[in-house]
């Protein structure tokens, strides 16, 4: 039986293992100063000599962005977190079924607790982050690798009452805080988007050219898909000291661009009325397209007569679209328009039905008359909450919904907001879903930050409080406009809690641990964590997505959990007996899970790996 981590991935040494696999002889085993193990470091001298014709010397200019801590961004990125993702069912909504998360904590910590499970499963991501403008939040990291103390340290009971700081131009760090902020989420972040899946980041005048920069580094320049303008108010302010800002950008990257492909408009009837068949062609609508263009060829300048006997000749400077030959076979086939008259220069019919797409194609210009607006946005939440302004801020839903079209969903895509702020995201997608019978999933994580004194007095506490009585009024609120269509929409969601790890600061070795102690050790569960906190923890590092199906029975008076339909199976009872294993093992999970101090007695811990290798020998057993 092998003991599990219950810790998240460490990047460095999976790094290190990336270059092992490239450069085996470029890793070598050190004895670590702190711990005194054994542990794989990277020989970079050797690896120097395998890249020779590669290496950028100190002294060489290059090209490169940085900025002061840069290498400790890079640091909290890859640094591993002792963390636990703990359910609460009382404030979800159909909590064993719903494919929906929402996740209050701190979103870097999130986003590792996420990422070996959910690794390249994420089709979009969108956020909204601090636009740093000066009066705004940043997240206030400490290149800590543990969540420790989570409630003291995490903004919602530290001693100056908040884990935000407000970054103000006399702070002389400006954007450095910002990026150290957005730097190392952007980061986690790519590794769980799917190949063909694309990020979107709203972001204002203040940081867009060092996001660009940071998303060029993290996503690679040759990803970015669009800067998108999106005009986010409809009348002009007349205080403002030099222009009226009525705009906000959204940087869209895709994965991998050569993966990715956009989704298209729905055609308008605007643009259908483009098209006619004034010559009742059978093949439809269609419209003209002029046949001259301006890269001049000289084997297609020639004279063309038209039916009525009228010669015409390209414009001056520029030649035909289509050779004499190509010009011949599209005319036999009535794709040549000279006009009702028949006298008029040579136009190309371009058929309706032939379009090579479908769908139009989006513009870099999201107006607010097709998106929203920002008014638009507030009177949202407001109508939702009963003329309560309880959020500031929040984006429209068609803006949202507009991304989501671009973002080219598949049914069953997972949508990711780790700034979720009012849950605008969730709002859409279960909007989506409803309007084109999609069943998209969403993933969304904020910081429990406190609100206004405005906020509390209208009874919410935190943003989350906002958050998740949005998504449960919209999801009303879309139900009783649709109730005949949507009467199998998923509007619930799984709420989860990020603390410090269940597991109490005991770690053991693996020279440690030997057969005749394995299940004597002192118990390594805090005592205020439930078996539902340990299985989820244990669901995350074992590849379980954290909405799976999850069932329990009681056998022998031990709770029994059922994951996916047997992937895991689990119980992290104490005193667990022989027929209690026997019945565990009877049901072939692909992975059974007990706590190290479970076994009732010495016998169990003994006939443990028999029992399973007599009913169930296929399946990989684990312990705490």
């Amino acid at each position: 039986m092998d003991k599990l981590k219950m810790t998240t991935v460490d990047g460095v040494q999976d790094n290190v293992e990336k270059i092992a696999l490239l450069f085996p002889n470029c890793v070598t085993e050190i004895r670590d100063s702190s711990t005194g193990r054994l542990v794989h470091k990277v020989d970079f001298d050797k690896l120097r000599q395998e890249l020779s014709g590669s290496i950028v010397s100190d002294r060489e200019e290059r090209y490169q962005f940085t900025w002061p801590d840069k290498s400790k961004a890079i640091l909290l990125a890859n640094a591993p977190v002792n963390a636990a993702l703990r359910p609460c069912r009382e404030e979800s909504v159909d909590f064993d079924n719903t494919k929906n998360l929402y996740i209050e904590g701190d979103n870097l910590d999130v986003l590792k607790c996420l990422k070996e499970t959910y690794l390249h499963q994420v089709k979009m991501i969108y956020i909204d982050p601090p636009y740093n403008t000066g009066s705004d939040f940043v997240y206030e990291d400490d290149f800590a690798d543990s969540v420790d103390g989570y409630r003291s340290r995490s903004g919602q009971y530290d001693e100056q009452g908040n884990r935000l700081v407000t970054n103000t131009e006399s702070n002389g760090r400006f954007h450095t805080d910002w990026l150290n902020m957005i730097y190392p989420r952007l980061k986690v972040a790519y590794d769980l988007l799917r190949m063909d899946g694309v990020i979107f980041i709203s972001i204002d005048d203040h940081e867009v050219d060092n996001l660009k920069k940071v998303c060029n580094e993290i996503f690679g320049e040759k990803n970015f898909v669009a800067q998108l303008v999106w005009e986010r108010a409809y009348s002009p302010k007349n205080d403002a000291r030099f222009i009226s800002n009525s705009h906000d950008y959204i940087l869209m990257y895709a994965r991998s661009i050569n993966d990715f492909t956009i989704g298209r408009l729905e055609r308008t009837d605007e643009a259908n009325a483009r098209y006619s068949n004034p010559d009742n062609d059978p093949r439809g609508d269609w419209k003209p397209s002029d046949m001259s263009v301006k890269t001049y060829n000289a084997d297609c300048d020639y004279p063309i007569t038209t039916p009525s006997g009228r010669v015409v000749e390209p414009p001056a400077g520029r030649c035909w679209s289509l050779s004499p030959k190509a010009f011949g076979e599209r005319l036999r086939d009535n794709r040549i328009w000279f006009g009702a008259d028949g006298n008029s220069v040579p136009c190309i019919k371009r058929f309706l039905s032939e379009l090579k797409y479908d769908g139009m194609a989006p513009t870099s210009i999201l107006f607010y008359k097709e998106v929203g607006h920002s008014q638009e946005g507030a009177k949202e939440v407001v109508a939702l909450f009963g003329d309560k302004g309880v959020f500031d801020g929040p984006k429209p839903v068609r803006l949202l919904q507009r991304l989501i079209t671009l973002a080219n969903l598949k049914d069953d895509s997972i949508v990711l907001d780790f700034f979720s702020g009012s849950a605008t995201t969730a709002h859409a997608l279960m909007k989506t879903n409803a309007e084109k019978d999609m069943h998209c999933k969403f993933i969304l994580v904020q910081l429990p930050e406190d609100v206004s004194v405005t906020k509390k007095d209208q009874g919410y506490k935190t943003i989350c409080e906002i958050g998740k009585e949005r998504i449960r009024r919209a999801g009303s609120k879309i139900k009783e406009e649709s109730p005949l269509t949507t009467q199998n929409l998923d509007t619930g969601f799984r709420v989860l809690k990020l603390d410090s790890t269940n597991m109490e600061d005991i770690y053991y070795s693996p020279g440690d641990i030997n057969q005749a102690n394995l299940f004597s050790l002192v118990d390594n569960v805090k005592p205020d964590r439930t078996s539902e906190d340990l299985l989820f923890q244990v669901m995350l590092e074992l590849g379980a997505t954290l909405d799976s199906k999850i069932e329990y029975q009681t056998i022998d008076g031990k709770t029994v959990w059922n994951v996916s339909d047997g992937y895991i199976v689990a119980c992290f009872d104490k005193d667990v007996t022989d027929d209690v294993v026997k019945v565990i093992a009877k049901m072939q999970p692909q992975y059974a899970v007990l706590r190290d101090t479970s076994m009732a007695n010495d016998s169990t811990a003994t006939n443990f790996e028999q029992i399973f290798k007599t009913y169930s020998p296929n399946t990989t057993t684990k312990i705490l």
